[in-house]
């Protein structure tokens, strides 16, 4: 197994050096230096789009639709298993949120809701805090970490790709498999969380596609104190 550390040259070098790291050709490199090359080949997005879906052993799933810039504009959409949507755009400093009614009533304690919620909540983005005050965050660190090894070929949709598991001492009981694309650019195309609690798959797609994002209309939003 081979430690995740930034490679230079791999990181440097255009992605038709497809042959960087040992031995030079692909099926040559490490696992840590095909997992640095794709983390480099996310950063580098202006757009992406991100598909999580989290099961817990207690029976709850969590999934989230997140458009991005990798930056500051983004738009989500969070649905729980038990009830409640919330809905989320993030442009710059501002956010939007939607709560739906089931929301409302199980996550924010509010027994009393109980019209459908059509109208945006306007409030800004707390800069203090990654997250936005418990909001989706446009920010992904596509870092590289713990110890890799090379797993098997696989297929992500159409793609062609190679997993790399990757363990971590901070986290003995799970396991991280990579599902890194072998045609075209280097794409992270899934990544899979196991441990005995919980399992996450997290998908990309929509890579560098036009972002279509604005804020709802005057009419359909409330001031932070509304």
């Amino acid at each position: 197994m081979a430690t995740v550390t930034t490679t230079a040259l791999c990181l440097l070098a255009s992605t038709a050096l497809a042959g960087c790291g040992a031995g030079g050709t692909g099926e040559d490199r490490s696992a840590g230096d095909l997992l640095d090359e794709a983390n480099a080949t996310m950063r580098k997005l202006s757009s992406v789009t991100v598909d999580i879906t989290n099961r817990t052993t207690s029976g709850g799933t969590v999934t989230s639709h997140l458009v991005t810039d990798l930056d500051g504009r983004c738009r989500s959409r969070t649905t729980w298993s038990g009830g409640g949507v919330l809905e989320q755009i993030r442009l710059g400093t501002t956010d939007y949120v939607r709560p739906d009614r089931a929301y409302l009533q199980k996550w924010k304690k509010k027994p009393g809701v109980t019209g459908e919620q059509k109208l945006w909540v306007r409030t800004p983005v707390d800069p203090d805090s990654p997250g936005g005050d418990g909001l989706t965050s446009c920010e992904r660190p596509f870092d590289s970490f713990g110890t890799a090894k090379k797993g098997g070929s696989t297929r992500v949709g159409d793609t062609r790709a190679v997993e790399i598991i990757v363990t971590d001492k901070a986290d003995k009981e799970g396991t991280y498999i990579f599902s890194i694309a072998q045609e075209g650019e280097p794409y992270l195309l899934k990544t899979v969380y196991k441990s005995a609690a919980q399992r996450t798959t997290t998908s990309f797609s929509g890579f560098d596609e036009p972002l279509h994002l604005r804020a709802p209309k005057p009419g359909e939003v409330l001031g932070a104190g509304g």
